[in-house]
């Protein structure tokens, strides 16, 4: 074998074992936050809470912080809604704390009050606004699909 191919072989071997241990150490890099105590026990405060169209909502566990589930609580002004029906293909809880909500699902609408639970399955047309005379404050679990 002529020298310059030989050559050429380590170099392509050194590249290729480069390549390799960047990606060694990149999968031994950890991105994924430090769980505490301190940042797993999560309080409601209204001051970071983010002000919507419709009224505000708070993350509890958004998809930075958790591994696969966000939790997030919506509060909605009477008459309003966070958004029109859709549709997604993670599933998704609704739980209702406090108000009276309108539930559309797949073309049928229900109206519910507080400590029901509302589960909307993959791809299925839905929304939720407020049907009463005060604040609707409900829970929103979604599957967060990364």
């Amino acid at each position: 074998m002529k020298p310059a191919s030989i050559l050429k072989i380590a170099i392509v071997t050194l590249i290729v074992q480069s390549a390799k241990a960047q990606e060694t150490k990149k999968e031994t890099v950890s991105t994924e936050p430090k769980y505490t105590i301190e940042n797993c026990v999560n309080h409601f405060e209204l001051d970071k809470a983010t002000k919507t169209k419709a009224g505000y909502q708070y993350w509890f566990g958004d998809k930075n912080f958790t591994h696969e589930n966000t939790l997030k609580m919506s509060i909605v002004e009477p008459g309003k809604s966070t958004h029109a029906p859709h549709h997604h293909p993670e599933e998704e809880f609704f739980y209702i704390l406090e108000g009276s909500a309108s539930f559309f699902l797949d073309g049928k609408t229900v109206v519910v009050g507080p400590n029901t639970s509302l589960y909307c399955p993959p791809n299925a047309e839905h929304g939720i606004s407020n049907a009463g005379k005060t604040d609707l404050k409900y829970l929103v679990i979604k599957k967060d699909l990364r």
